[in-house]
Formats: C-alpha cells, sequence, structure tokens
C-alpha cells in the first residue's frame, strides 16, 4: 500500500453520519488490498479522528467487514496492527440484459466475479419471460454463496432510461418496453434491492474502477447489438438532467443514410452496424471513430475506451481505425491531440461487473458513483 494516501472525502463526527464515516473507512479498506491498513493511516485518510476510527472499525470487525493483517513496524512504540476488508463477507449481484442475451455475475466486495452465468434472452419477449429469466439467474447465482448475504442486484440495459425512477423509457428497438418499471418488477420477484442503469453507464463505471491512471475524465464506447456511450466527468458517471445522457450511437452522421431502429436515418449505430454486417471492419473503425471525434471537440476528454463484443471480435481494428480519425482532426486544428484510445477486455463483461458495482458503490460512500477516490 502506498503509504502517500490521498484524503478521501471528509469524513464528519456526527452520530447521523455514522453510516458514512464507515464507508469511507470500507472504500480505504477495500483500497488497501490483502496488505492491509493501520487504524493511523485510516484517520489520515479519512480525516476522522483516531477514536472515531477505532469505534468504526470495531463495529466493522464485530459485523465481519474487516479483519486483523498482522502488525506493522512502528518508527516509535509499539507496532501498529494492520487490518483488512473481507471481500467474501458480502456479495452483489450484477446482470446485463442484452437484446439478445444474460449475462449475470456474483461480486465480493472487492468487485472481484466469484461466478458467472451467461443464457439467451429475448428483450422483445414479453415482459413476465423476459423478468422470470433474470430472475432465475439471480436466484442461481445466490445458490453459489447460500450462507453469505447478498446485498442487491444492479441491472444494466440498453437505453433510454430514467435511472432515478427505474424505468425503462423507448429502447432502440423494442418500444413496448417505454414506461415498464423494471427496478420496481425485478425487485418484487427476487426480494433483493434493485438498481437500474444503462449498459454504458454500468460498463463505465467498471472501466473507471480499473483503471490505474488516476481518474480523469473519459468515454466509453460500446459496440456491441447497439452502439452507446458511457461519460465519466469530473471523477462521476455522467447522466445529465433526465438522467438518459450517452445516446451517442444515434447522433446523425449521414442525413439521408440508412434507416436507424430508432426511426432516425443515418445515425452511427445504424452505419457502424451496417459496415459490419457487410464485412466492411475498416469503415465501421472510421464511422465510430468520427462519432468518438466528435466526442472528443465536445468534452474536451482525453481518453476514449472501447468495448463490447462487436470491437473484441477485432480490437486492434477498431483502435487503429478510431485513433486514426482523431488524429486526423487534430491534425487540421481540431482537438485530438494526445488522446488516448484503449479497449476494455472481456467483451461485454464489463457490462454485468458494473451493474454490480451499482449496488458497492453506496457501500464505500461513492454516492452518485464518484469513482474518484482510492481504489484496489
Amino acid at each position: 500500500m502506498n503509504g502517500s494516501r490521498t484524503k478521501t472525502q471528509a469524513g464528519a463526527n456526527l452520530p447521523a453520519l455514522r453510516h458514512h464515516n464507515a464507508a469511507l473507512v470500507l472504500d480505504l479498506l477495500r483500497a488497501a488490498g490483502a496488505e492491509g491498513i493501520s487504524r493511523l493511516e485510516l484517520a489520515e485518510g479519512t480525516g476522522l479522528t483516531p477514536q472515531a476510527v477505532s469505534k468504526i472499525t470495531a463495529r466493522l470487525r464485530e459485523d465481519g467487514l474487516a479483519a486483523g493483517a498482522g502488525l506493522r513496524p512502528s518508527t516509535g512504540g509499539k507496532p501498529r496492527t494492520v487490518l483488512r476488508l473481507v471481500p467474501d463477507a458480502q456479495f452483489a449481484v450484477g446482470l446485463h440484459l442484452d437484446r439478445d442475451g444474460l449475462t449475470a455475475v456474483l461480486v465480493d466486495l472487492a468487485g472481484r466475479p466469484v461466478a458467472v452465468t451467461r443464457a439467451p434472452l429475448d428483450l422483445g419477449a414479453p415482459a413476465d419471460r423476459v423478468l422470470a429469466d433474470a430472475a432465475d439467474a439471480v436466484r442461481d447465482l445466490c445458490a453459489a454463496e447460500p450462507h453469505k448475504p447478498v446485498l442487491g442486484v444492479g441491472v444494466a440495459v440498453p437505453g433510454p432510461l430514467d435511472h432515478r425512477d427505474g424505468v425503462l423509457r423507448r429502447v432502440t428497438g423494442f418500444p413496448q418496453w417505454d414506461g415498464y418499471p423494471l427496478r420496481a418488477a425485478l425487485a418484487e420477484r427476487t426480494g433483493l434491492p434493485v438498481t437500474l442503469d444503462k449498459d454504458t453507464n454500468a460498463a463505465a463505471l467498471a472501466v473507471a474502477l480499473a483503471l490505474d491512471e488516476p481518474r480523469g475524465d473519459f468515454a466509453y464506447l460500446h459496440l456491441g447489438t447497439g452502439l452507446g456511450a458511457g461519460l465519466v466527468l469530473g471523477g462521476e458517471v455522467h447522466r445529465g438532467a433526465r438522467t438518459g445522457a450517452g445516446e451517442f450511437g444515434h447522433q446523425t452522421l449521414q442525413l439521408d443514410g440508412p434507416l436507424c431502429g430508432c426511426g432516425g436515418r443515418g445515425c452511427i449505430e445504424a452505419l457502424c452496424l451496417a459496415a459490419e454486417a457487410r464485412g466492411d471492419r475498416a469503415e465501421a473503425a472510421r464511422v465510430l471513430g468520427a462519432g468518438a471525434a466528435n466526442l472528443v471537440g465536445l468534452l474536451g476528454i482525453d481518453r476514449v475506451v472501447l468495448g463490447g463484443r462487436t470491437v473484441a471480435a477485432d480490437e486492434d481494428a477498431y483502435v487503429r481505425g478510431v485513433r486514426a480519425v482523431i488524429e486526423e482532426r487534430a491534425a487540421r486544428g481540431g482537438a485530438g491531440t494526445g488522446v488516448t484510445v484503449t479497449v476494455a477486455r472481456g467483451g461485454d463483461r464489463p457490462v454485468a461487473e458494473g451493474a454490480a458495482h451499482l449496488v458497492l458503490a453506496p457501500v464505500f460512500g461513492r454516492v452518485g458513483e464518484r469513482v474518484g477516490g482510492a481504489r484496489g
């Protein structure tokens, strides 16, 4: 563990904020990993008093969320006791409901997947059938750790949707879902708390937590059965005032282009998928690059991360194509100089993992899924 620790959001020494302060401590325990962290370092990192940290860590140990990790030599006095998170004390489920498949993952408190299942799914089927498939996947995963509590279920689906109210909007290609209260319906089926978000936002959260560099602004572009963006701006997943930001695939590049599932013409999504369908991957990558270059110029981001099963089929081709268009734009005096283009490994897997992180985020004090704090 790095001895120079950036102080997290300052803790508050008020009884009413006990959960908030415990969450700050838990986040530093998670970031420290198996090596652990001392109470003094926890106090320095949270801004809490050593006495407050001692009380919080005692409660966490009683609850089985923290444990001793040995002793660390001290510059003076007796050795310091080091504490660590107990990752398998609790779990969270992440679901990715795609247009043609369902991926479910069970993760521990450290965010590590301990079980993954995949199955076909028809998002165009009646809602009851889709819900039954989703609830079955949750039950199967919970059975993998039957004696450990599951905190909840994070669900990632194609947008647009209302993240706050847990309601789907007019999902591209599946207008019958418009207004459907998916969060409440799945919570009733499973008996667990449910969080709903767009697939691209969930993946962006997973990508942000996995980055080694300090968090900066970036766009995650997901090309699978559709195309969308997850934006991390100012250290938080950006959803916008109506929580529907990131409908990247439906910006028009060609006014008289092919018809898109959204009802428009010449959308980036339609152009990309049409190029892929005819075997012209280079053209698909350039179209994606044109959209990425627009985002770079509009938002001033310095990183673009590509993901999704279509990108996974030929990562190098997509990175080259996207990077080439961004660099061409920069050479003409536009934004794009020094922009990094990378790939999130695993195809669609980061979506399900990110969905599980939607459940874990409040446990570690990440209100709004802020991702700029310490990490493991």
